[in-house]
């Protein structure tokens, strides 16, 4: 099943995500959702507060890479519980997008190494160090479970710049290819 994706406006997108067990309801059928969910909205990632759910769980698909970085041509990875130990290395800039703030990309410098720990979907903990493309996706992906967005990395006058973008974005008045969940509105 696809899920509906969270977008910019709605508070699930500003909160810091749950841990999660092993005994977590439904944990298979989530993961098998967020996998299809993303494929169809052509993403690399996708977080599960990106779907409404407040849980530190993300899915990663950086095989689009392996053109310029061949050791990502099948790199497909779910990261539960992670943590980051450390991100360094140069910082460079890459322009990056997200599920939940359509028709909005810019320019963002991050690290350009991660080291984290993190549990697979079989929950065996590992310890890795990620770079490049992959080490940029996950830390997009990570920054979600933290309630951070890419666009939190951005200049206040950049920011500004998007206002309406943004305001388009969270009334609802972007018509991705995929469904979205857009924030309700109070009275």
């Amino acid at each position: 099943m696809k899920y509906p994706v969270t977008v910019y406006g709605d508070p699930m997108l500003r909160k810091k995500a749950n841990t999660i067990h092993k005994d977590h309801e439904g944990l298979t059928e989530i993961l098998e959702n967020m996998w299809e969910t993303m494929y169809y909205s052509d993403g690399v990632g996708l977080a599960a507060p990106q779907v409404g759910l407040s849980i530190r769980l993300f899915v990663v698909d950086a095989t689009s890479g392996a053109d310029e970085e061949p050791d990502l041509i099948d790199f497909k990875k779910v990261f539960i519980n992670p943590e980051i130990i450390e991100t360094f290395g140069e910082e460079w800039v890459m322009n990056e997008g997200c599920l939940s703030l359509p028709e909005i990309r810019e320019d963002v410098k991050r690290p350009d190494v991660v080291r984290i720990k993190y549990q697979d979907e079989n929950f065996e903990t590992h310890e890795e160090e990620f770079s490049g493309y992959a080490g940029r996706i996950i830390q997009h992906e990570y920054d979600h479970l933290d309630g951070k967005l890419f666009i939190d990395y951005l200049s206040p006058l950049r920011k500004r710049l998007l206002k309406s973008k943004l305001r388009n974005i969270a009334s609802g008045k972007v018509q991705p290819h995929y469904r979205i969940k857009v924030p309700v509105k109070s009275l």
